[in-house]
């Protein structure tokens, strides 16, 4: 019997050690299993963090996008308000021309309250634009500008330098810091 008891204890003791062997071996397999787990969710993590920094890269775009075009809008109309009487002053400078003209070409037979009449009207006319931010350029002495001025014809003259204005046919207007339209000028050439 005590061989039968140590057989059966040494089956016994083999069956623990084959049961611990296998759960073990179970043990060994649930920890691959987890490895495999914990490093698949890894590449979901960082899949997860990459939408998220490329979804704020975007939402911070869209937001830059937003605050463009609302200061381009802003300016947009700032400009229209700025600028929206540009094609009535356009209509109205020949309008200052002709009552430039006229002043020029009184007759001698003209009265002296006709010629004070265009004057007043010529002065209350430049008043008028003048509170728009209408200013006329009147370049006397200034050397010529391509941008502010307009050379009509060049002349010689030793006694003044090159590119000064000689003479001035049509004054230019600007409104505020644009030119409307430039003044038409004859420049020297020497």
């Amino acid at each position: 019997m005590a061989k039968k008891n140590k057989t059966k204890d040494k089956s016994a003791l083999e069956n623990d050690v084959l049961a611990e062997d296998v759960v073990e071996e179970s043990e060994v397999e649930d920890l691959e299993d987890l490895e495999e787990v914990i490093t698949e969710d890894e590449p979901e993590e960082d899949d997860a963090d990459k939408k998220i920094h490329n979804l704020e890269e975007a939402l911070l775009r869209s937001r830059a996008e937003l605050d463009n075009a609302l200061k381009r809008s802003v300016a947009d109309i700032e400009k229209a308000h700025k600028y929206g009487v540009e094609r009535l002053l356009n209509e109205l400078l020949p309008v200052v021309d002709n009552l430039e003209h006229a002043l020029k070409n009184f007759s001698g037979e003209s009265s002296a309250e006709d010629k004070e009449g265009v004057e007043l009207t010529l002065k209350s006319f430049e008043s008028a634009l003048d509170k728009f931010g209408i200013r006329p350029i009147y370049p006397i002495n200034e050397q010529f500008d391509p941008v502010k001025h307009e050379a009509v014809m060049t002349s010689q003259d030793p006694e003044k330098e090159n590119n000064e204005i000689e003479n001035i046919f049509q004054r230019g207007w600007e409104l505020h810091e644009r030119v409307v339209r430039p003044a038409r000028v004859s420049v020297i050439k020497n």
